[in-house]
C-alpha cells in the first residue's frame, strides 16, 4: 500500500512548508489533486495540530459541473469536520469586463478569494494542489515561449502573497501517485471536462507535446522537474547576488534610480541583465512588456561607446537618461507627453470607462433602492469602490488628473486638504501623481480618488432612492501602490 501522507510529510518537514499549529487554507477544486492534498493534510493534522479551512471557488464556466464540484467539496469538509468557504464568481462576465483571457481572469479572482479567506481565519499559509506533472508542463510551456533562467525554475514550492505564504506540498508528487491514492482511500473526485479542451495551451502541452516527446525520453517529466529544481537553486542565488549588487551600485531618489556606466561595465553579463530587470521592477507598475529584447536594448544603450548624452523612452512608463557616465532610469514625467493632461466625462450611466494613463478600467452603475439591494461590498473602504447618492450629485461627472490648487474633503474628516498634501502623506511618487484619476462633479469638486478614499460629498442616507456605484474593475495594482 502506498504511504503518500508519509511522503508528503517528509517534504513539508524538509522544506519547512508548514509548522505545528498553523492555520492552513486548503484550495480544493474537487479534482483528484486537491482532494488528495486535503485528505493527506487532514490525516496529518492531529500530529501537527493544524487547523484546516477548505476553500472552493465556483467559476461558473460549466454550470452543472461547477455546482457538482462545489457540492462535493462542501460535503467532504462537513464529513471531516472542517470549516468551509465558498465563493461563486461570474468569471465569464469578469473576463468580458476586464478583457483578460479566461484562465488569467479565473486565476486573479481565485487568488483574491484565497487571500480574503486566509485573512478571515488569520491563516498564515495557503496550500495549493500543484503537482510534479504540473511543474513539467509549466517548464515545457516556458521553453516553447522562449524563457530565461528564472522561467526554467518553474513553479516555486513556496511564494509570499501579501500577508500569507502559498505552499505546494505535492509539487514533487506525480499525478499517477495522486490518482492511486484517491482510489486506495476511496475518495470521491470530479473530472474537469475543460482539461480535455485543446484550445488551452497547457492542455495541448499535456495531451500532445509531452506524449510526443516522451517517445525520445520516457523520463521526460522527471527530467523537466530536475531542470526546474536545479534552476530554482541557481536563480535564487543569482537573485541574491543581484540585490547585493543593487545595494552597492544604485542610488535611489524619488522614483529614480541612478548608477555609473563605468561601474556596470565591470559586472558580469548575466548580472547586468538581471540588474536592469530589477530596476524596471522598481519603476514599472506592469512588467508584461519587459522582455529580453527590451532589457538588452537598455544594456547596449547604456554601455555603447561614443554617445555622451541622450534620452530614451522605454515603453509606457520608464525613461532612460544618459548624461556622460551617469545613467538615470525614472518614471516618465507625464508633463512631457500629450497624454499628461486628461479629462474623461461620464456622459451617460451606466458606463464602463478606460483610463489608459492610469492603466485602469472604471465601471459606473446605478441602483434603484426601491427595487434593488446594494452590492455586498457596500460601503467598503473607498479604495476600490465608492457609493454616492445620485440625487445629490452635480452632474455631469468626469475623471481628470489633478490641477494646481485642488482640494479634497475626505469622508469622516473635518475640513479639506490639498490633493498634493494627501499624495505626500500616502508617499505617492511625484512621477505618477499626474496619472492618478480624480472623479469630479459639475463644479469640479473632487468626489473620489481611486485607490485612496471617497469624499464627504453626496453621502447615502435614509432619503436616498438612487445610488451611484463607481468601482475599479481593472488595475487593482494601482500605479502608486
Amino acid at each position: 500500500m502506498m504511504d503518500l501522507p508519509r511522503k508528503v510529510e517528509k517534504i513539508i518537514g524538509e522544506e519547512r512548508l508548514l509548522s505545528p499549529g498553523d492555520t492552513v487554507v486548503v484550495a480544493v477544486s474537487g479534482g483528484p489533486d486537491s482532494v488528495a492534498l486535503l485528505h493527506v493534510l487532514y490525516r496529518l493534522s492531529p500530529s501537527w495540530r493544524w487547523r484546516l479551512v477548505v476553500a472552493h471557488v465556483n467559476h461558473q464556466f460549466r454550470i452543472e459541473e461547477s455546482a457538482k464540484e462545489a457540492w462535493l467539496v462542501e460535503r467532504l469538509a462537513a464529513e471531516w469536520g472542517l470549516s468551509f468557504e465558498l465563493s461563486v464568481i461570474d468569471v465569464p462576465k469578469y473576463r468580458e469586463e476586464s478583457g483578460m483571457n479566461a484562465q488569467a481572469a479565473a486565476r486573479e479572482k481565485r487568488y483574491a478569494f484565497l487571500s480574503e479567506t486566509a485573512e478571515k481565519y488569520d491563516a498564515g499559509k495557503i496550500a495549493l494542489g500543484h503537482h510534479a506533472d504540473d511543474q513539467a508542463e509549466t517548464v515545457m510551456m516556458r521553453i516553447l515561449r522562449g524563457t530565461g533562467p528564472s522561467g526554467l525554475a518553474g513553479i516555486p514550492l513556496r511564494r509570499n502573497e501579501k500577508n500569507t505564504e502559498l505552499v505546494r506540498p505535492l509539487l514533487r508528487i506525480y499525478k499517477s501517485e495522486l490518482l492511486e491514492y484517491c482510489a486506495q482511500e476511496g475518495l470521491p473526485t470530479v473530472t474537469d471536462s475543460s482539461n480535455e479542451l485543446r484550445k488551452y495551451f497547457r492542455n495541448r502541452i499535456r495531451l500532445d507535446v509531452l506524449p510526443f516527446l516522451a517517445k525520445y525520453n520516457e523520463q521526460l517529466p522527471q527530467s523537466l522537474n530536475r531542470l526546474a529544481e536545479q534552476m530554482r537553486a541557481e536563480d535564487d542565488f543569482m537573485e541574491q547576488e543581484t540585490h547585493r549588487l543593487a545595494e552597492t551600485l544604485l542610488e535611489r531618489e524619488r522614483g529614480e534610480l541612478r548608477f555609473s556606466r563605468k561601474s556596470l561595465q565591470g559586472v558580469p553579463l548575466a548580472l547586468q541583465r538581471r540588474l536592469i530587470k530589477l530596476i524596471l521592477s522598481y519603476l514599472a507598475s506592469h512588467l508584461e512588456y519587459v522582455d529580453f529584447v527590451m532589457i538588452e536594448s537598455i544594456r547596449t544603450a547604456v554601455l555603447r561607446e561614443g554617445a555622451s548624452t541622450f534620452t530614451l523612452d522605454l515603453g509606457r512608463e520608464v525613461r532612460l537618461i544618459r548624461e556622460y557616465d551617469r545613467i538615470r532610469l525614472l518614471n516618465a514625467d507625464p508633463h512631457s507627453h500629450a497624454t499628461g493632461s486628461f479629462h474623461y466625462p461620464l456622459q451617460e450611466l451606466p458606463v464602463s470607462l478606460e483610463i489608459p494613463e492610469a492603466g485602469m478600467r472604471i465601471r459606473c452603475e446605478v441602483f434603484d433602492l426601491r427595487t434593488e439591494q446594494l452590492p455586498s461590498d457596500y460601503p467598503g473602504d473607498g479604495k476600490l469602490a465608492a457609493f454616492f447618492d445620485l440625487g445629490k450629485l452635480d452632474l455631469p461627472l468626469a475623471f481628470r488628473n489633478r490641477l494646481p490648487g485642488d482640494r479634497f474633503r475626505p469622508m469622516g474628516v473635518d475640513g479639506s486638504k490639498k490633493v498634493k498634501d494627501l499624495f505626500i502623506d500616502h508617499k505617492i511618487s511625484y512621477y505618477v501623481r499626474d496619472r492618478i484619476p480624480l472623479l469630479v462633479d459639475g463644479q469640479q469638486r473632487i468626489l473620489w480618488i481611486p485607490g485612496l478614499r471617497r469624499s464627504a460629498l453626496a453621502p447615502i442616507d435614509a432619503s436616498t432612492s438612487h445610488v451611484l456605484q463607481i468601482r475599479i474593475i481593472k488595475g487593482n495594482l494601482l500605479p502608486f501602490e
